[in-house]
């Protein structure tokens, strides 16, 4: 290989102290998430409506950052590595309707309405309602969030709640297991959304007697299961969007005096950073941590103190109960351990699969295990494919099967088959059979497959097909694949698309032609290595050890995360733990122990 065994030992050495080092108190990590314009637009809106006088500072705060994060063109984008996009730039327009008379935020004012009149034609409500409407099209998650800040900012004008869509809030009294039978304009996690943007409309606009008074009716219970979906911190999902949407939104409907209300304002006044910013959600700390435990070597994860604490903080997080919020039953895991998680495929595969690789430890009980396991299997969508918060929704994409979180589980499945019984083990192969039935399916015609949280913003339709395929086609790697027909042909069709990306410069972007990021590279390189692609894999390794920094506190993390309603992030720690996972597969490989041996030899 190119890169020699002694180049490549030194920096995965490096990388793995450096995610070491990052370590908290409990053992485990906590990332860092970008922060974000479109969710200080909306928590600083949102503190303004609510008490302006108690949450000056904040507000202020956010303001300034908000105009010293503006893009060169006047826009904003959903990181201060984004492009500027509408949603993100019409929201902190929006925002700054409340320091429209200052004259410090005068230019920043002008070159925002510039921007957006350059890509509106025409800077009027009807324009703003129709561009947002047409790129949401049928999902009103965000797009209703968005027109009704506008509204209640004033930037519609005095008829704007004309031309907000009114979200059926009244569907709320349903019983959960009947919302996906109800074909919601909304995904499943926006329940707290459509309840409170739902009033808020109801509330400031003319309807007939009779739906006053059903409205009038229900008003009183959808408020209760808005309360009990609210956890004790305020925080809807941990998210500053969701929060600052449902708190602005029942102000607007005349329920400020809520508990909802005080401790929504609570949670935005916390999770303020020192910087004056928001970020989209508090962090991924079961995410991160699961991926740092599983991208470690053998030498590294060997040396770990305090092993049992990462076994704690993973057995304690693993839910117990029905989750208040999804209705979810007990044996998953959420991407954090804060009370607003909710528990995800995607989250409960890594911890089963970052337990796996600690389980020798003898505080992990098979049951535990076996919980994890059943809760996935029954999280399954009929199409075969594992969804990302509750089976059967369908309607919409966030709601839909995932390749890459599907891939997630199957790995899951195979490690800890063995250690089973036999009832799990029939379980597991049923449910490995229907997984791999969605994958061949939803493999596209050039072999690749797209995922769902993740995209890339230079590419056209932001899609990140080499993520998706780079995460199918790894943890596909070491299964047995006798029982599952036609393996062959569609893990070669995945490594022919994964190698046809990769650019002339032996990096990968999100798809070909696309710059080359660290993140995708490393995922690439460690995919192909599963299968010895060795020309590729040199040319990816070159690549990786040149745009990799001498000092690790300087790597640069790209917003290739897409979160709730498609909102860009970055975290980073993804590209430490992406290349750490790549050269941990590297150094496993038949390719780099011959280049050990021969240098050893000389």
């Amino acid at each position: 290989m190119n890169a020699s065994s002694e180049n490549i030992l030194q920096l995965k050495q490096k990388l793995d102290d450096h995610i070491i080092s990052l370590r908290n108190d409990k053992g485990s990590w906590d990332g860092k998430l970008s922060s974000s314009a479109l969710s200080t637009a909306v928590a600083v809106f949102a503190l303004w409506r609510y008490d302006k006088r108690k949450y000056d500072f904040q507000i202020n705060q956010g303001l300034n950052w908000l105009a010293s994060n503006v893009n060169l063109d006047g826009g904003w984008g959903d990181t201060i590595r984004s492009k500027s996009n509408l949603s993100t730039t019409l929201l902190t327009w929006a925002c700054l309707s409340i320091a429209k008379d200052r004259s410090e935020y005068a230019d920043t004012i002008y070159n925002a309405e510039n921007w957006l009149t350059d890509r509106l034609k025409k800077l009027d409500p009807k324009s703003i309602s129709s561009a947002i409407l047409n790129h949401y099209q049928k999902d009103q998650t965000f797009s209703v969030p968005i027109l009704a800040m506008c509204a209640l900012s004033g930037r519609l004008g005095n008829k704007g709640w004309d031309l907000v869509p009114q979200l059926p809030f009244q569907m709320a009294v349903f019983p959960d297991k009947f919302f996906k039978i109800l074909n919601l304009s909304v995904v499943s996690y926006a329940i707290p959304a459509l309840i409170a943007i739902g009033l808020v409309k109801a509330t400031n606009s003319k309807v007939a007697k009779p739906v006053a008074f059903i409205n009038k009716s229900v008003k009183p219970k959808v408020l209760r299961i808005l309360a009990e979906k609210q956890p004790d911190n305020g925080g809807f999902l941990e998210a500053t969007p969701l929060t600052g949407f449902v708190l602005m939104s029942l102000i607007g409907a005349g329920e400020k005096d809520l508990e909802i209300c005080s401790k929504a304002a609570d949670f935005l006044e916390k999770s303020i950073r020192q910087d004056g910013s928001w970020p989209i959600d508090t962090h991924l700390a079961t995410w991160v941590t699961s991926l740092s435990v599983n991208a470690l070597s053998e030498e590294s994860f060997q040396n770990l103190s305090d092993k049992d604490k990462l076994v704690d903080c993973f057995l304690d997080q693993q839910l117990k109960t029905v989750h208040p919020f999804t209705k979810a039953q007990a044996g998953g895991w959420a991407w954090t351990h804060l009370q607003g998680g909710v528990p995800d495929t995607d989250d409960t595969s890594g911890a089963l699969i970052a337990l796996h690789r600690l389980k020798e430890s003898k505080k992990i009980s098979i049951v535990a295990i076996e919980n994890g396991i059943n809760w996935l299997i029954k999280m399954q969508n009929s199409d075969g494919g594992m969804p990302t918060f509750c089976r059967g929704w369908g309607k919409l994409p966030f709601d839909c099967s995932c390749p890459d979180i599907t891939a997630h589980a199957i790995k899951a499945f195979s490690l800890w088959r063995e250690n089973l019984d036999s009832n799990m083990k029939t379980k597991i192969d049923r449910s490995i059979k229907n997984t791999w039935r969605y994958l061949k399916s939803s493999q596209q015609d050039e072999g690749s497959w797209l995922p769902l949280w993740f995209g890339n913003e230079n590419d056209q339709q932001h899609k990140n097909p080499v993520y998706g395929t780079s995460i199918v086609l790894y943890y596909l790697s070491g299964l047995k694949p006798d029982s599952l027909s036609g393996f062959d042909k569609v893990r070669d069709k995945a490594m022919d698309f994964l190698i046809s990306a990769q650019n002339t410069d032996g990096g990968w972007g999100g798809n070909a032609n696309i710059i080359s990021t660290i993140e995708e590279t490393s995922l690439a390189i460690r995919a192909l290595t599963s299968y010895n692609k060795k020309e590729e894999i040199e040319k990816g390794l070159t690549w990786l050890n040149l745009h990799l920094p001498n000092d690790l506190n300087d790597i640069k993390a790209t917003p290739i995360g897409l979160y709730f309603a498609s909102l860009w992030y970055f975290e980073d720690m993804y590209p430490l733990v992406f290349a750490s996972s790549a050269l941990n597969e590297v150094m496993k490989s038949s390719l780099y122990l011959k280049e050990k041996t021969n240098a050893e030899v000389q």
